[in-house]
């Protein structure tokens, strides 16, 4: 079994619906056992496009499937969430799915980069995975609670309930 690390996001349809929909998909997928998640987050839209707030968490799973594997399987989720990546990136989106980190692997391939590309750089992302994980070292760059204290959090917060 091997640690994955997975960013969760939604802005549209229910945003907080749509993530704790998707822990749950993540939790039923074969050999994978849900073993920690953050709680939700609200942030500021990332990209300069017009939108509402994003609703994030992260998600930490035991499983036996391999990287590409579980990426073809957050596509899946993604997929059946009804997200089309039509090619516009930092848009709204009811489900984004990002494998940020799989074990200790550095993995770079047409399909799939971890650890992920931008994970250092995105408070959406590491506030929720320093609760769950702070002292957990993303290879190349150092440990969340490190490269949190680096990164503006002046977007996120613990979102309301009822997100």
């Amino acid at each position: 079994m091997v640690a994955a690390y997975v960013g969760l996001g939604s802005n549209l349809d229910a945003p907080g619906e749509q993530v704790e929909r998707a822990l749950r998909e993540l939790q039923a997928l074969p050999r994978t056992r849900l073993a920690a998640r953050s709680r939700l987050y609200r942030t500021a839209p990332w990209g300069g496009i017009v939108q509402p707030d994003f609703i994030n968490a992260v998600a930490r799973l035991e499983t036996g499937l391999a990287a590409h594997d579980l990426m073809r399987a957050l596509l899946a989720i993604e997929h059946r969430a009804g997200r089309r990546r039509d090619g516009e990136r930092n848009g709204p989106r009811v489900l984004d799915l990002d494998l940020l980190l799989y074990g200790d692997e550095r993995i770079a391939d047409s399909g799939l980069h971890v650890p992920h590309p931008r994970l250092h750089e995105r408070a959406f992302v590491l506030v929720p995975l320093a609760e769950i994980a702070p002292d957990l070292d993303v290879p190349a760059r150092g440990p969340v609670r490190e490269l949190l204290a680096r990164a503006d959090v002046g977007g996120v917060a613990l979102a309301d309930p009822s997100a």
